[in-house]
């Protein structure tokens, strides 16, 4: 498996101008490409489907373990998550050009944010914790790839900026 990469970005300050929004840690996790993604517009067998979520799922469970700045972090953590509140975004690179919708690919980004769940990143995804996954599409990678970008969000300032950014559709 291809090794995920994490970015860690220097923790949050005090002092930023109005409506900035100042994160905590970042982590990039890259999952190996040519793994089978869920589309909303396929219509599966429910056991293909549920195979799918749970390779999705273990794959992600697994970078997290594998990229020595997550599990660095995980283990500081421990027995808690890693973090309390975030925002993903999720970024979908397709195999070949062309246009695509990447929010189709909410299957497969769900699958592999509950794999975060699983590695102890955050406690739960629920709408008290995360915002999105936001998913955008990325340049072409040969066999496909999802990436997911993890930003910590430290204080309810941030979280409420975080979520009036999203809500009115402005970029984080």
């Amino acid at each position: 498996m291809t090794a995920p990469t994490t970015a860690g970005a220097a923790p949050a300050t005090t002092g930023a101008a109005p409506g900035v929004v100042l994160a905590g840690r970042t982590f990039t996790i890259t999952l190996p490409p040519g793994l089978p993604l869920l589309n909303a517009n396929e219509r599966i067998f429910h056991h293909q489907r549920a195979k799918v979520t749970a390779e999705l799922r273990g794959v992600a469970q697994e970078a997290c373990s594998e990229d020595p700045a997550m599990r660095a972090a995980l283990a500081a953590a421990n027995p808690g998550p890693v973090m309390h509140r975030a925002h993903i975004v999720g970024i979908l690179h397709p195999a070949r050009g062309g246009r695509r919708d990447p929010a189709n690919w909410y299957p497969s980004f769900k699958a592999c944010v509950d794999g975060l769940v699983d590695a102890g990143v955050l406690e739960d995804d629920d709408h008290t914790r995360v915002i999105g996954p936001d998913m955008r599409l990325g340049p072409v990678v040969k066999k496909g790839q999802l990436v997911l970008r993890v930003r910590e969000i430290l204080t309810d300032a941030q979280w409420d900026t975080a979520q009036h950014l999203t809500l009115a559709g402005s970029a984080l």
